[in-house]
């Protein structure tokens, strides 16, 4: 059974199919009209139509002729309606059976084999769009994002990119601050997931690790933690007794994420 694990960064697209040992990984981009467009902002899809360009160049000729894929698709834990929808209509263009969404720090958390049995923070720092999420028996339970990224930073200068890591503090600090229960502060005490491509930066989790005074663990390969933890479920997904039976429901009950 042919599978699809994606995650739309707006920087980089990752995609692994079954079958397959490596991930692909391309610059988020195409082109039209002899220029070079974007078509993901922010971890928002504003170009749909371009985003499914992308993934026919990338992905179209990799799947086979006959046979729909099922297609677990990662999205900011914050993106809401609007997200699922945009990247519904764009991967339609891979033909898929079934399309199944979870959050990206559900998909981290599955790449690093947490225990989610206990409560679990994630920072997920992409290029342009940084999340904090806390799970609690696997589901998202807080989130707070901002709009910014590695590619905010001077990359010139070796000046330590304080500016993300004070992001992440404030959003931390508004989750404990909120939090009526005491999961948050179990959480940042057990220690927080880090991933995303500024997890590389050295400075990043010793900042974290500094101001957060809590433990900070960088997931392994930390800038593909997201589709390799979309091609775990994926597998889970592909091995349940559900998954033969093709519908989006019922794939769903087979724990990988939620369907719209």
């Amino acid at each position: 059974m042919t599978g699809i694990a994606l995650d739309l960064g707006s920087a980089r697209t990752r995609a692994w199919t079954s079958g397959r040992r490596m991930i692909l990984d391309v610059p988020t981009v195409t082109f039209h009209g002899g220029g070079a467009v974007y078509p993901i902002r922010r971890g928002a899809i504003v170009d749909t139509p371009g985003t499914a360009r992308m993934l026919d160049r990338l992905l179209g000729h990799r799947l086979p002729r006959f046979g729909r894929p099922l297609l677990i698709l990662t999205a900011p834990v914050l993106g809401g309606v609007a997200y699922r929808a945009e990247a519904r209509v764009a991967v339609e263009v891979l033909r898929p059976r079934t399309v199944l969404t979870i959050p990206t720090a559900r998909a981290v958390a599955a790449a690093a084999d947490a225990d989610l049995t206990r409560p679990l923070l994630v920072v997920d720092i992409g290029a342009h769009l940084t999340e904090v999420a806390l799970l609690a028996d696997g589901a998202v339970v807080d989130a707070r994002h901002t709009a910014l990224g590695t590619s905010d930073v001077d990359g010139v200068t070796s000046s330590p990119p304080v500016s993300i890591t004070d992001c992440v503090v404030a959003m931390v600090t508004a989750m404990l601050e909120q939090d009526r229960t005491s999961r948050t502060l179990e959480a940042l005490r057990r220690g927080a997931l880090l991933a995303g491509g500024g997890a590389l930066l050295p400075d990043v989790s010793y900042g974290l690790t500094g101001q957060l005074h809590a433990p900070v663990q960088v997931v392994p390969a930390p800038h593909t933690a997201a589709v390799r933890g979309a091609a775990k479920l994926l597998r889970a997904a592909h091995a349940h007794p559900s998954a033969t039976e093709g519908t989006a429901g019922t794939a769903g009950s087979a724990g990988t994420g939620h369907t719209d």
